[in-house]
């Protein structure tokens, strides 16, 4: 049975993924029968992370191969162009401001001497 699934490539907290053609009793970083697509979900504009190659997604869908959910999610919303809009960055906390010094006052005991 084919699949058309995503293999993550990359480093360590920062992923890219291909969608690749293959096999469903390979792994998931195996070799793949073809590669048609890639995914890169840390670039800022949402409508630029995923890239497809449509006819042969249409010609693989053709022959049986079955994608998985994030594949097809993801071919949904490159269909409908639906991608949602991304989230405002939170604001700044502005830093605590130091607090002023106390004046310094002459003890009481002091005072009642003089």
């Amino acid at each position: 049975m084919v699949r058309i699934r995503m293999k993550r490539l990359g480093r360590t907290h920062r992923p890219f993924y291909r969608v690749s053609v293959m096999d469903i009793r390979k792994a998931r970083d195996g070799e793949s029968i073809e590669d048609i697509g890639t995914y890169d979900p840390m670039v800022q504009d949402k409508s630029k992370r995923f890239a497809i190659k449509m006819e042969r997604y249409d010609y693989w869908l053709s022959v049986g191969a079955q994608p998985s959910d994030n594949v097809a999610m993801l071919v949904k919303k490159l269909k409908t162009n639906r991608w949602g809009t991304a989230k405002p960055a939170p604001a700044a906390i502005a830093p605590k401001q130091p607090a002023p010094p106390a004046a310094e006052e002459a003890p009481a005991e002091e005072a009642a001497a003089e």
